[in-house]
C-alpha cells in the first residue's frame, strides 16, 4: 500500500517539467524520479500537447514529494513562492546556492533568495536564522536584519558576528 502525501507542491514548466525534475534531483540526496505521466490524443484540442510528450513527472527531493507539470507558457513562475533550503553549516549552504544558481538570473540573488534556471525561487537559509531575527534582545535582531538585506548568499559567521557585536 503506498500513501500519498496529503499537500505536496505542483510546479507549471512550459516544456521543462522532466529536465527540471533530472534537475532537482541531481542536486537533493534521497531523491528520486517517481512516475512520468505522457499526454495522450485525447483532449489534444484543450491541452494543444503533442502525443506522447510528458505531462507531468513525480518526483521526490529529500523525500517530500513533488510534480512537475508541463502546461505550456501561460504561467510563469515569480517570487511570491520560493523553496525553502534549510542548512545547517555553511558548506551545505554554499553547495546549494552553487547547485540551484547556476545558470539561474544573478540580478535575482539577495537576502538568501535565488532563481534557478527555469525561473524557481529558492531560499537558501541557515537554520541559526530565525533564532539571529528574534532575540530576545531587539538591537541584536536589527543588527543581523541590517548585514542580512545586504547579502546576497548568506555568510553564517557574518550574521553570527553582527549579532555579537
Amino acid at each position: 500500500m503506498s500513501i500519498t502525501q496529503k499537500i505536496a507542491p505542483c510546479l507549471w514548466f512550459d516544456h521543462e517539467a522532466e529536465q527540471a525534475a533530472t534537475f532537482y534531483i541531481s542536486i537533493f540526496k534521497n531523491s528520486r524520479v517517481v512516475r512520468v505521466a505522457r499526454y495522450t490524443k485525447a483532449g489534444q484540442e484543450i491541452h494543444k500537447q503533442a502525443p506522447g510528450s510528458v505531462m507531468t513527472v513525480a518526483f521526490e527531493l529529500d523525500g517530500q514529494p513533488f510534480t512537475a507539470l508541463n502546461g505550456g507558457p501561460v504561467f510563469k513562475f515569480n517570487e511570491a513562492v520560493s523553496l525553502q533550503v534549510n542548512c545547517d553549516t555553511q558548506e551545505e549552504l554554499d553547495y546549494y546556492w552553487n547547485k540551484l544558481s547556476d545558470g539561474g538570473d544573478p540580478k535575482a540573488q539577495q537576502c538568501g533568495l535565488l532563481k534557478d534556471k527555469y525561473g524557481l525561487s529558492w531560499q537558501i537559509v541557515p537554520t541559526v536564522l530565525p533564532k539571529l531575527l528574534t532575540d530576545s534582545q531587539p538591537a541584536k535582531a536589527e543588527r543581523v536584519m541590517g548585514v542580512l538585506l545586504r547579502m546576497k548568499k548568506l555568510d553564517i559567521r557574518e550574521l553570527e558576528r553582527a549579532a555579537a557585536a
